[in-house]
């Protein structure tokens, strides 16, 4: 994997998690409690794929300097 794709994975899992968590905190309150589960179950399923896109992207430019990834 190139360091700009891995940096942009690791860039694009920050923007994620920030985004996300900010929209939790700006959720109006007078809605369904379904609206809430559903936002709720939106967020967490970000917050996740966020975290696996930046292992990836981290473990991508580790791998790179390191020479390994398969690299010979």
């Amino acid at each position: 994997m190139s360091r700009k794709i891995a940096g942009f994975l690791i860039a694009l899992a920050a923007f994620m998690i920030f985004e996300w968590i900010n929209l939790g905190f700006n959720l109006q309150d007078g809605h369904d409690t379904g609206f809430y589960v559903v936002h709720g179950i939106l967020i967490a399923v970000n917050i996740v794929l966020a975290i696996v896109l930046g292992v990836i992207g981290w473990r991508g430019l580790r791998g790179r300097r390191s020479g390994g990834l398969g690299e010979q």
